[in-house]
């Protein structure tokens, strides 16, 4: 909608009615050229001579144009302005930082995707990717791990850098294993150091720990003495086999951590667990709004400063013309 900022300043408008009314006329004196015979007729007329004042007649043509130009500069000291329609400013309020199992058995051709068969990877990268789109506010980082985990992305809140990162990253890259333990340890270091007090981690796994180094558990309770939340995703099928998908240990770390288990044997599973992540964790929005303003006083003041330059042109030409 289109407003003025300072619509106070309009009370100046009589300012020069003003200043004509109360200031005294400006007076100039001026020798008067006397003639040999200026005498006689002051005799035979019986008049004497006296001093007097040359009243110019009014331009009303200059006064109109010098009245637009008043209002075009008040106008524009106004500071007219078009204010778009408000917005809630998205706040940063939590860092996220996503721990995805990048191990072989990732690399299993089991999942559809639009009748298409795909790797597991495949079509957690493009579900994934939905979901750190719609993560407006957090700040995302971005780890991966097979047998040892390393950072692909810290945390930032360029979601496109994430986005990148994660389409360009392929299954082995980090080994053939999987260290759930590992992951989360490394995880933690991330968090170090940072001053927003809601601290996220998802843990997406195929697989169980290869059970060297850090126990999974005991990495969930010392996540836990740092207010890290753990979600866990257990991918692919929950066949209870040792060299599957290790559910009891996903939902214990998620107990653990107050956080929560889902299991994606399909790509909409793991979309319907993503949604579901969204609802837990929602976006947060500042309480002030932003709407976006338009200055628009550029326009009246060079409408003023036209007529001013057309007004001085003209009268120039004018006394040019008649001497």
């Amino acid at each position: 909608m289109f407003e003025f900022a300072y619509i106070w300043v309009f009370v100046l408008l009589p300012l020069p009615l003003l200043v004509f009314w109360l200031m005294p006329p400006l007076k100039q004196r001026k020798e008067a050229l006397k003639y040999p015979t200026f005498y006689d007729v002051e005799k035979a007329t019986g008049q004497k001579a006296s001093s007097g004042a040359w009243v110019s007649r009014r331009n009303v043509f200059q006064w109109i144009v010098l009245s637009l130009v008043w209002i075009g500069v008040l106008a524009a000291m106004a500071s007219p302005q078009i204010v778009g329609e408000p917005e809630m400013k998205v706040k940063t309020a939590r860092n996220f930082v996503i721990a995805a199992d990048i191990s072989f058995s990732m690399a299993n051709s089991d999942w559809q995707i639009d009748g298409e068969r795909v790797t597991r990877w495949e079509g957690v990268k493009q579900v994934l990717g939905e979901f750190v789109e719609k993560r407006e506010g957090d700040r995302l980082a971005l780890v991966f791990f097979g047998t040892n985990a390393y950072l692909q992305a810290p945390l930032t809140t360029e979601h496109d850098v994430i986005e990148f990162m994660l389409e360009e990253t392929d299954v082995g890259m980090a080994g053939q294993m999987t260290g759930i333990g590992k992951a989360i340890a490394y995880s933690m270091k991330i968090f170090e150091g940072d001053s927003l007090e809601q601290k996220v981690l998802l843990l997406l796994t195929d697989g169980q720990d290869d059970g060297r180094g850090i126990f999974p558990t005991d990495a969930a309770k010392m996540a836990h003495k740092d207010s890290i939340k753990i979600y866990t995703i257990g991918i692919g099928e929950a066949s209870g086999r040792n060299d599957g998908l290790d559910e009891v240990t996903l939902k214990e770390i998620s107990r653990i951590a107050d956080g929560e288990y889902f299991l994606a044997e399909d790509p909409e599973q793991l979309q319907n667990a993503y949604n579901t992540l969204n609802e837990l964790e929602p976006i947060e929005y500042e309480a002030e709004e932003n709407a976006p303003v338009t200055l628009l006083f550029h326009y009246p003041l060079g409408v003023a400063m036209l007529l001013a330059f057309a007004l001085a042109l003209f009268r120039g030409i004018r006394k040019m013309i008649l001497g």
